[in-house]
């Protein structure tokens, strides 16, 4: 078996020193190219594209060219970024994992993608997705233990950043989809507020879930690009190298008048959802979890256990009838003239679709907002500031065969807010392990400012 190629690059400082000019980006796309035909081989991250390197000089000359003073460049100058084949790039074609032409799923580009090009990104190429964003995997390999899978869908967005192919890549999560590869590949995975980065221009799997991701090698990266590609981006605690900022408390304006943000000197109160809800992790990776929240206490972080998720088999019934149900919708067109073309298990997902009720959806979606307020209403009484749980069951199960279990993920997907998975120790036989933080609808940038006190508690695991 081929040995690990994991190589995980700072996405602050490759953008650093790129907006410096050392390297040139004609040396840069370069070494990335030559990268990209070393490595990718090894676990099949990116789509197959005759002329990258071509196309990548000629991109990267017209951006010189654009930008010639240092002091004038973008964020993400020349910085290469890996795109799920979900989202289309103009200029590439999207295959979405799947057997169906090209040109039947093309479209406009991705909101999303005109925000990375417009902070001077370079795209580095499509990243392999599991078919149509569901359950059907693709050909990735996890950098830390090629046998295993990297997780799903996201999977070759996870798998670039973790090898070092790429400081940024975007993913979508539709349940799990960002946080749970993130951890399988022990790379940061940051999934906004449901509908805080547009989705225009993405191949919808469920739309009221369906939400877009990104995965750097750590939180600092992850909060660059989240403040470039959120709409509204209100925090001004992190800087675009990656620093903290300065701490803006003041006796005349605190943080609670700008929803959303956090001091960095702000420590938050962390919750743990006890109950079924994480009985659903594996038992070593439960032990583990619990390792990690006394490391955060002895760091000075409160922790508090409160029962949240009585209800999680109602929860999870609830949100696959939305999934299966709007998976159907979105493929209707598709799936009548070419479902012979469909793999088998994002077939059988659709066919489930079709034999659920409208009434039954839409039943779901207002299951939704009673729990939305119910959470709300446990989140406020109990004084938490984050939810805590693993990012996923266990580390990546072996076999390249099925993307993992998504579960961890299911009641905070469900209610549309933003988690952002950071790396967490191994498991006894080495593979990586994700803690899941979750925070408030629309506090995207209190999470990944608060976030970074536990991320500095998890580093020497």
């Amino acid at each position: 078996m081929e040995q690990p190629v994991v190589r995980p690059r700072s996405l602050t400082r490759e953008a650093a020193e790129l907006r410096s000019g050392v390297p040139g980006l004609s040396e840069h796309v370069d070494r990335f190219c030559a990268l990209v035909e070393r490595v990718d081989p090894l676990i099949h991250a990116f789509v197959p594209e005759p002329g990258r390197h071509g196309r990548l000089r000629a991109q990267a000359r017209a951006l010189a060219a654009r930008y010639p003073e240092p002091a004038g460049r973008p964020p993400l100058y020349g910085v290469a970024v890996g795109v799920k084949d979900i989202v289309h790039v103009d200029g590439l074609p999207t295959h979405a994992g799947s057997a169906l032409p090209p040109g039947v799923l093309a479209g406009p580009q991705a909101v999303v993608v005109d925000r990375l090009r417009a902070a001077g990104a370079l795209v580095a190429g499509k990243t392999v997705t599991a078919e149509f964003a569901a359950s059907a995997p693709g050909p990735t390999r996890n950098p830390h233990h090629p046998g295993r899978t990297p997780g799903g869908s996201s999977s070759g967005s996870a798998a670039a950043v973790a090898a070092g192919l790429v400081p940024l890549a975007v993913g979508t999560q539709t349940v799990g989809s960002v946080v749970r590869p993130a951890a399988y590949c022990g790379v940061v995975g940051f999934r906004p507020t449901y509908g805080r980065i547009p989705t225009v221009g993405v191949i919808p799997n469920a739309p009221s879930l369906d939400t877009l991701g990104v995965f750097t090698a750590d939180l600092a990266g992850a909060a660059l690009a989240a403040s470039l590609l959120c709409d509204d981006w209100r925090g001004d605690d992190w800087r675009g190298d990656g620093r903290r900022g300065e701490d803006r408390r003041s006796e005349d304006r605190g943080s609670e008048d700008r929803p959303g943000e956090a001091a960095a000197g702000d420590r938050p109160v962390l919750g743990v959802p006890d109950g079924t809800y994480l009985e659903r992790a594996e038992p070593s990776t439960l032990r583990a979890f619990e390792e990690w929240l006394e490391r955060l206490a002895q760091a000075g972080l409160a922790v508090r256990r409160v029962p949240l998720f009585p209800d999680f088999a109602e929860i999870t019934r609830q949100l696959q009838t939305i999934n299966r149900f709007e998976l159907a919708r979105s493929h209707a067109d598709w799936f009548a003239r070419f479902g012979g073309l469909y793999r088998p298990e994002t077939a059988a997902g659709i066919r489930v679709g079709q034999g659920v009720a409208a009434e039954d959806r839409a039943a779901a979606l207002q299951a939704r907002e009673r729990l939305r307020e119910r959470v709300a209403g446990a989140t406020a009484e109990a004084g938490v500031d984050l939810w805590l749980a693993p990012s996923a069951t266990g580390g990546a199960p072996e076999g390249l065969h099925s993307t993992g279990d998504a579960v961890m993920s299911l009641p905070w997907s469900y209610l549309g807010l933003p988690a952002v998975s950071l790396p967490a120790g191994r498991t006894a036989d080495g593979l990586p392990l994700g803690l899941q933080v979750v925070g408030a609808a629309g506090a995207d940038e209190r999470l990944l400012s608060q976030a970074a006190h536990l991320e500095r508690a998890l580093k020497a695991l």
